[in-house]
């Protein structure tokens, strides 16, 4: 179960979302949000940041998250 800093409980809005970055091998950055339903792509971190402050307009019409926080993901493979 994703961990979700502030819900939405109560009149209390939420004032944080995370999500997940991971680079891809051929170039460009794709990321997802813990807890919601909120998936985009970049070519650059620019291009990501303004994908995702558009994907989350779009998604919370009302009261949106006030900050974002990216936990960046890589992964590396070598030879023992």
């Amino acid at each position: 179960m994703p961990k979700i800093v502030y819900c939405c409980i109560k009149n209390k809005i939420m004032t944080e979302i995370i999500f997940i970055v991971e680079e891809f091998p051929e170039g460009g950055y794709e990321t997802k949000a813990l807890g919601y339903s909120i998936f985009t792509e970049g070519e650059t971190m620019v291009e990501l940041k303004q994908n995702i402050r558009k994907d989350i307009h779009c998604h919370f019409e009302v009261d949106p998250p006030k900050v974002v926080r990216l936990r960046y993901i890589k992964e590396e493979v070598f030879a023992a």
